[in-house]
């Protein structure tokens, strides 16, 4: 079942909410270096999860501590669906802006907890209880944030990972070559292009930021992408206006 999007599809790409988009994906950035800084691991997608998953197959405590990494980013997916459309489905006035407020939140104790090294000494690798304990609170906040995100534009928009923008942003610059090519399949090839490509370098730059403050901030480098959810849930999410009633879509 396929619940109206909170953000309309001609909107998406308003200058506003590409911003927005561009702020969350270099908030994903940021959190993704930091976590690496901290303790060479990824967490804002699931690939290099499953893939240290696999190669543990030796460890049976190993497996089970990735396993439940990936879990918890399931989980805050879960989380981001039930709060934007479960009182929804159950005609009760949504709360747009809570997920992304939730991921705020949970950054910010990620900062202070890692600052009274509860995850351990900063920048030490050694899979302790302590790591896995960041890994998962940053994992589930990353499920909640792209799920969020994902849920209220109708899977247009996905802020944590880039392999599927780039493979998108491919697609579309290969349709952009096309010769004669209808007016309508060049426009949404060129809206594609310019949404996979601003995230893209969004994402980089939030990279590119965690590498510069990170090394003195330490854990308390997450605060910069808890301060850009939390502005994108009050400057996007908290002014959207949510009918009680969900409108069913058609399948596009």
């Amino acid at each position: 079942m396929q619940i109206s999007s909170l953000v309309p599809r001609r909107d998406v790409l308003s200058p506003k909410n590409l911003a927005c988009w561009m702020g969350l994906c270099f908030a994903a950035g940021a959190v993704n270096a930091t976590t690496l800084l901290a303790s060479q691991q990824f967490v804002t997608h699931l690939t290099g999860v499953v893939t240290r998953f696999g190669i543990h197959v030796a460890s049976l405590t190993l497996m089970t501590d990735y396993f439940a990494v990936f879990a918890c980013f399931v989980l805050g997916a879960m989380t981001a669906v039930i709060l934007l459309d479960g009182r929804r489905l159950r005609g009760l006035p949504s709360l747009p802006w809570l997920p992304l407020a939730t991921v705020s939140l949970l950054l910010v104790l990620a900062a202070t907890l890692g600052h009274f090294e509860v995850f351990g000494p900063f920048g030490v690798y050694d899979e302790s209880p302590g790591e896995f304990a960041l890994f998962m609170l940053l994992a589930f906040a990353m499920g909640l944030q792209n799920a969020s995100v994902g849920n209220a534009t109708g899977s247009l928009v996905r802020t944590t990972h880039l392999t599927g923008p780039a493979t998108d942003l491919g697609v579309a610059l290969a349709f952009l070559l096309i010769r004669d090519l209808p007016a309508e399949h060049l426009e949404a090839a060129k809206r594609t292009a310019k949404l996979r490509s601003a995230k893209i370098v969004a994402f980089a730059l939030g990279c590119g930021a965690a590498a510069l403050f990170v090394p003195s901030l330490g854990y308390l480098g997450f605060l910069v992408p808890a301060a850009i959810c939390a502005i994108v849930a009050v400057s996007l999410f908290g002014q959207l206006r949510v009918p009680v009633s969900p409108r069913m879509l058609a399948p596009d």
